[in-house]
């Protein structure tokens, strides 16, 4: 799950009045939900659903163990209680989702000498590593060679390999696109180069690691800055540290690079400094087409030890079928990821347990909330909706992934995909923000509904971050289908000024993937019930709508979608 520190932007939007009714994609939407399906979503219900998830007793949720049997069982049992159809094709709540899980030994040294100078980095206090190809033992022993921000785009005409053979090289890269001067204002970046402020995907480092596989390399460590990452290294630690999973390909991923991973800034200057090259130098020339890649002199070492072992995980789907008997067939799709990073590394309290209260154990809580107000319905909606908590978010959007690929409702009857990935846990706002604002005609629909009732949209803050890629809406989307991804707003009644970025920054900082995050004497979900029922709103209108939601004109994702309703 994604959560930053946002900094303080201008309200896009006034309170206005706005009509009840607005247009998605050319048509009137339907109305409202009524107002018993508004409130059948409780703030008790919601903490109730979060303190069982986040209990100790459910160790964390990591995906292949106890933790995930108690998860995906209360889920399941919840949407059964709750009167929702079994949504597998085998009549069942799950969906099997194969992984294999590898264990990385946190024993390993990495020695780097160069410059005459013999450096042993340590695991976890100076680079973290592992392998998702599913073998016992992966190495290296190669040259290193700094390749920038390692992209690769035509588009912009920016290649940063100039054709230079990396095959077999450790490779360094930088996190993030390449920042890029506005000729016209240096002091802001060139719109048109890499989505100006805003990140695109050649900036998130599951792209620099899918371009060393590329390009052949033994390995791939990314610098970590904690500006341009948008998490403090005790993320990657986190992360890298406990058992990670993937998707089985039929190659046993051996297609993937050998080794990926990352590197702290301080080692990373230390490597550079004694191969007789700038960091900051050289991080500068990167920002240009003329950049080519530089070999440091420097020659890596690493061995890393795997435990391995295969599961079926599981999704777990549940569904409200459609009153209409023409349009039952199509589906509005409701997403929280189940999973955390389950049992890790001790904090200085001695706990271990990785319970993730907010992330995401209440977007769970609110999948399930929703669910009950879809229920409490006199008729459900003409279209069917889907309830779907996906595993192994933490390990790369790998359950969501996998639905996307292998949809049991075809995504070109699937109207939209919405996505909770963390609820507002401080209480009530004005606002709400919608990372990656103006993709769609979904955000007319919930700026819609937000206006009913005196709030207002606010867009991503922090664009450059790229939290767009980032949590499970986008595997639906790269498939084309039209996905929301709401988060909290950061305007609270009855707070000062800057009162909701204090407590983000201070939960990013504190919180964010450690064994801290879990219930607070200080939390008020009042805010979470009213976000969720602004996206029960959203789900509501769109299955009872005369059309398809859409990609706003220039979107990345138009295309495919344009292409999948013709085969409709």
């Amino acid at each position: 799950m994604k959560r930053v520190c946002f900094a303080l932007i201008t309200l896009v939007l006034a309170a206005a009045s706005i009509p009840a009714q607005q247009t998605t994609g050319g048509k009137a939407s339907a109305a409202g939900p009524p107002r018993q399906a508004l409130q059948a979503i409780t703030s008790d219900n919601v903490m109730s659903h979060i303190r069982t998830l986040a209990s100790d007793e459910f160790e964390g949720r990591a995906p292949g163990g106890r933790g995930e049997d108690l998860s995906i069982n209360y889920i399941a049992d919840q949407f059964k209680k709750l009167g929702l159809a079994p949504g597998a094709t085998d009549g069942s709540y799950f969906q099997k989702v194969p992984l294999a899980g590898v264990t990385t030994g946190q024993n390993a040294e990495m020695r780097v000498q160069v410059g005459g100078k013999d450096l042993r980095l340590h695991y976890a206090d100076d680079f973290v590593a592992r392998t998702v190809r599913i073998v016992d033992q992966t190495s290296f022993d190669a040259d290193m060679v700094f390749v920038g921000y390692g992209v690769v785009a035509p588009e912009y005409k920016w290649d940063d390999y100039k054709g230079i053979d990396v095959r077999g090289k450790v490779l360094l890269m930088l996190v993030g696109d390449p920042p890029i001067p506005d000729p016209k204002d240096p002091s802001k970046l060139d719109p048109k180069m890499f989505g100006g402020k805003a990140m695109t995907y050649y900036g998130r480092w599951t792209y620099k690691f899918e371009i060393a596989a590329e390009k052949g390399a033994a390995g791939v460590l990314v610098v970590h800055e904690t500006a341009t990452a948008g998490y403090p290294w005790a993320v990657p630690i986190g992360s890298f540290t406990i058992e990670n999973f993937d998707l089985v390909a039929k190659d046993n991923n051996m297609s993937r690079v050998n080794v990926e991973g990352w590197i702290n800034n301080e080692k990373t200057r230390e490597i550079f400094a004694a191969s007789g090259n700038d960091f900051d130098s050289l991080k500068r020339s990167a920002i240009s087409r003329d950049f080519k890649p530089v070999s440091l002199g420097a020659r890596a070492k690493l061995t890393l030890e795997n435990k391995l072992r295969r599961i079926n995980s599981n999704n777990v789907i549940g569904k409200l079928e459609g009153s209409d008997p023409k349009l039952k067939d199509e589906y509005v799709i409701y997403t929280a990821h189940w999973d955390h990073l389950g049992v890790g590394l001790p904090n200085d309290k001695g706990d271990k347990i990785y319970n993730g209260a907010l992330d995401n154990a209440s977007g769970t809580a609110g999948l399930i909330e929703i669910a009950r107000a879809f229920k409490a319905l006199k008729r459900a909606p003409r279209r069917s909706i889907l309830f779907l908590s996906v595993t192994a978010e933490e390990k790369g959007l790998i359950g969501s992934k996998y639905y996307a690929e292998n949809p049991i409702y075809p995504l070109n009857k699937t109207l939209a995909e919405i996505n909770m990935d963390g609820l507002n846990q401080w209480g009530r706002t004005r606002d709400l923000t919608v990372i990656g604002l103006g993709n769609s005609t979904l955000d007319d629909v919930l700026r819609s509904a937000a206006a009913a009732r005196g709030r207002v949209l606010r867009p991503d803050a922090e664009p450059e971050k790229g939290f767009y890629y980032r949590s499970d809406h986008f595997n639906f989307a790269k498939q084309g289908v039209p996905a929301l991804d709401p988060e909290s707003g950061i305007d609270f009644i009855g707070k000062p000024k800057g009162w909701g970025l204090k407590k983000r920054n201070e939960y990013t900082e504190n919180d964010y993937h450690k064994p801290s995050d879990e219930i607070k004497a200080d939390w008020n979900l009042d805010g979470a019930v009213e976000d969720l029922q602004l996206l029960l709103s959203v789900g509501y209108r769109v299955a009872n709508a005369d059309k398809y939601p859409e990609w706003k004109p220039g979107n990345e994702f138009k295309s495919k979608r344009d292409e999948m309703l013709k085969k409709r």
